[in-house]
């Protein structure tokens, strides 16, 4: 098996044919929006288990811009027993051919983005309150930017943990 990257259009054509689509997003991703017959079923579990045995003659991975997939495709290759594609430009590359998506507004955010917005405003916050009130300020800056090394270096980010602890992030997610 070697897999091969579809256009969206190709995919979907397969898809008529049998193929099981795979996306292998994280859950929080998956519940605010994804592609309608999309399985899901996250990296992590597929590092760990593989694919849950099945009968399609091919299957599609993907994730939300085709990054993930192409990362990990010696993964991906081994979890089927059929034929493996990957979705070209993923969701977003499903998205701008036009074709449909299932989207959860009442979905809160991706955890990620939460936390890119968070650190950002309180960098920004730690500038401005730097140049305008006093100096000390910029340690606040500091202390985010460092927040943020210390999570890319050990996979542990303290306002991740934070946010996952806020109230529009308890909610369940299908």
């Amino acid at each position: 098996m070697s897999n091969k990257i579809l256009t969206p259009q190709a995919a979907q054509e397969l898809l008529a044919q049998g193929a099981v689509l795979v996306d292998i997003r994280g859950a929080d991703e998956y519940a605010r929006e994804h592609i309608a017959d999309a399985k899901h079923i996250p990296m992590e579990q597929l590092n760990r288990q593989g694919m849950p045995t099945n009968e399609a003659n091919a299957v599609i991975f993907h994730c939300r811009s085709g990054n993930r997939t192409v990362v990990n495709a010696g993964v991906l290759d081994n979890c089927a027993t059929c034929d493996v594609y990957i979705l070209e430009g993923g969701l977003d590359g499903w998205k701008k051919a036009g074709l449909p998506v299932v989207t959860d507004a009442t979905q809160p955010l991706e955890l990620q983005r939460q936390v890119q917005i968070g650190a950002g405003f309180i960098i920004v916050l730690g500038v401005i309150l730097g140049s305008t009130v006093a100096p000390a300020w910029y340690a606040l800056s500091g202390f985010v930017g460092a927040g943020l090394i210390m999570a890319g270096v050990t996979g542990f980010c303290g306002l991740a943990r934070i946010l996952m602890k806020m109230p529009w992030n308890k909610k369940a997610i299908a």
